[in-house]
């Protein structure tokens, strides 16, 4: 499996506070953003939860062969039967859910219901709500038309945003992505704008100082 674009954007924009303890990966797939989250931190627990066989095969490989195996854990579950068996909460969770990118006829209605066959929003949102720590913090990155739905659904469970980034291709392309950051604390969330490339492969300076580490060659 790719790393993808997404993964890595989303493991390198989220904060990780110093006090942060255990991770939570949502929806793992080969372990991507965990490993950032390891790469990153000094949390003793970093968990991954994936349902998928073959990659949560390719997940556990990667942690094995990683310099921070001792704290890196897959498991081979749905986010709901996980929930249901775990009884520790997390004081950050992290998910890249599974979406569709291509427009659809109907616009969000039917891509929420194209995501009911893998990890619906209202499915994640709950399964969060209830396994991260009342000071923890949410992190994931979603389509941006489905922005304010996520952020609706986030209210219900007493989740509100405190950080809002608007992901653009190019300077003059639609905003595609949305990254998020929740917390149960409400306040007035920070809303800013991520341009990744000027132009096909000329990089901003913004984006460069965001993943580089994550990246052999950038």
């Amino acid at each position: 499996m790719k790393v993808g674009t997404d993964g890595v954007l989303l493991g390198a924009w989220t904060k990780i506070k110093t006090s942060t303890e255990s991770i939570l990966d949502i929806g793992a797939g080969t372990g991507l953003i965990a490993l950032q989250m390891a790469q990153r931190s000094e949390a003793m627990t970093i968990d991954a939860v994936e349902s998928d066989a073959q990659a949560h095969g390719q997940c556990v490989d990667n942690f094995e062969n990683a310099p921070w195996n001792d704290r890196l854990f897959c498991y081979h579950a749905t986010i709901q039967e996980f929930t249901a068996e775990i009884m520790e909460v997390y004081d950050h969770i992290i998910s890249n859910p599974p979406f569709f990118d291509h427009p659809s006829q109907q616009e969000l209605a039917r891509d929420r219901a194209r995501n009911n066959a893998h990890l619906p929003f209202t499915t994640l949102i709950e399964c969060v709500s209830k396994l991260l720590s009342p000071q923890g913090t949410f992190a994931t990155i979603i389509p941006a038309r489905a922005a304010n739905h996520v952020i609706e659904l986030a209210q219900t469970k007493n989740l509100y945003p405190k950080r809002i980034c608007w992901v653009k291709g190019q300077p003059t392309a639609k905003t595609k992505r949305c990254l998020l950051e929740f917390h149960f604390d409400q306040q007035e969330p920070i809303e800013t704008t991520l341009v990744i490339e000027h132009s096909r492969h000329n990089y901003t300076d913004q984006y460069l100082a965001l993943v580089s580490e994550f990246y052999l060659k950038m």
